[in-house]
């Protein structure tokens, strides 16, 4: 298998160099996968943002060439990981493929990108509580097992454990990448994280049994949804301190963003309903009713644009697509899974990826059509889902 690919990359570099042809050369590939050989490669140091930025304009203008080069041979433009609460671990997928487990720890649940390369991972040594069981029914919590694991994503092993507070559920990053805002179910708390320092540096009272937390756009403020009081709690992100605590429909489960940071959507699992908090006052604004038999939703994905809203439904078996401008239900897409949970965006927007606890697996749903294209297997109660950019 010989071909080749020229892609002229005029990049002002600083120097008075021309601009570099860079030939890209697939061989023949081995057990690994393709490789490739280049006639020329152009390495950006990592602080280097403006040569990074002018590399990165120059590839964006040629997206059919380069499409069509890594769909030929296959080359992964990213990777799906997906937590796996009952098998202690992180899957990998590729193309739609597994390609890798990650070791991460105890009850491993909310997962998020961060600066360098690295992917943060709840875990938690609170044993899982089955449909109907009681508190006092379970073994005590190990507490030693709780925390926020840090994977290196280039060698696919976890380097550390960060404290998370007590059975860390949910969290999000500050956008400056340093802080770790983190749900704590067990305690009814916020806590926030130093990476730097691995340290605790303030814990925050919220509502009770808090799990969803999302940082809005600008940074400003943190949202973290209460199951058991019903409740979004907004807390500053600079000061830590609550400002505000508008109410939701039963149990509120995830939550996220509009681009522009105006309004917040909040899945309701017992209110079978997706809330519209206005952001700006922090009320609740409207809401958008969930119908089907057994439907609690759940996860939620938004599109880059901020156009279309998914909706896990998780008993429900499907997911729901929202018109976020109009706050109003499109239609929903059947038969997706055992309880999808987690959900994730390809890149392109072109797919839609559930976590599917009962079945251990992950569901590849072409957004287009809400029809499943395939389901993989990944690990034993897949939870949450994250897609990395290209």
């Amino acid at each position: 298998m010989i071909a080749a690919l020229m892609l002229l990359l005029a990049v002002d570099s600083g120097t008075r160099r021309a601009p570099v042809p860079l030939e890209i050369t697939p061989v023949e590939p081995d057990s690994d996968g393709p490789r490739f050989s280049c006639a020329r490669a152009i390495g950006v140091k990592r602080r280097n943002d403006e040569l990074r930025r002018k590399l990165d304009d120059a590839v964006a203008k040629r997206p059919p060439q380069i499409a069509a080069l890594l769909v030929q041979y296959r080359v992964p433009s990213y990777r799906v990981y997906v937590s796996n609460e009952a098998s202690d671990d992180v899957a990998v997928l590729e193309n739609d493929e597994p390609v890798a487990r990650i070791a991460v720890g105890k009850r491993p649940r909310g997962l998020r990108f961060g600066p360098d390369g690295r992917l943060y991972v709840a875990v938690s040594g609170s044993p899982r509580a089955g449909p109907g069981m009681r508190d006092e029914d379970l073994p005590p919590p190990d507490r030693a097992q709780d925390g926020i694991a840090v994977v290196d994503l280039a060698h696919g092993n976890a380097l550390t454990r960060l404290p998370g507070g007590p059975d860390p559920e949910s969290f999000d990053l500050s956008r400056d990448g340093k802080l770790l805002f983190v749900s704590n179910e067990d305690a009814s708390a916020l806590s926030v994280v130093e990476i730097a320092t691995a340290r605790i540096l303030a814990t925050v009272k919220v509502g009770a049994q808090p799990e969803g937390v999302t940082v809005s756009p600008d940074g400003a403020l943190v949202y973290v949804t209460s199951e058991e009081d019903s409740e979004v709690d907004v807390v500053d992100a600079i000061s830590w301190k609550l400002v505000a605590r508008p109410k939701t429909a039963a149990r509120p489960r995830a939550v996220v963003f509009t681009p522009d940071g105006s309004r917040a959507f909040v899945s309701a699992e017992q209110g079978a309903a997706v809330d519209v908090i206005d952001a700006r006052r922090h009320i609740r604004s409207g809401s958008v009713h969930i119908g089907g038999a057994g439907t609690k939703p759940m996860g939620l994905a938004m599109t880059r644009d901020g156009s279309r809203l998914f909706v896990s439904t998780g008993r429900g078996g499907s997911v729901a697509l929202i018109d976020v401008a109009a706050a109003r239900l499109l239609r929903t897409f059947e038969r997706i899974g055992a309880r999808p949970w987690g959900l994730g965006l390809s890149p392109e927007g072109d797919k839609l990826y559930s976590a599917n606890g009962p079945s251990n697996d992950v569901s590849v749903i072409d957004v287009g059509s809400g029809r499943v294209l395939k389901r993989v297997t990944v690990g034993k109660s897949p939870w949450g889902i994250a897609v990395s950019p290209r």
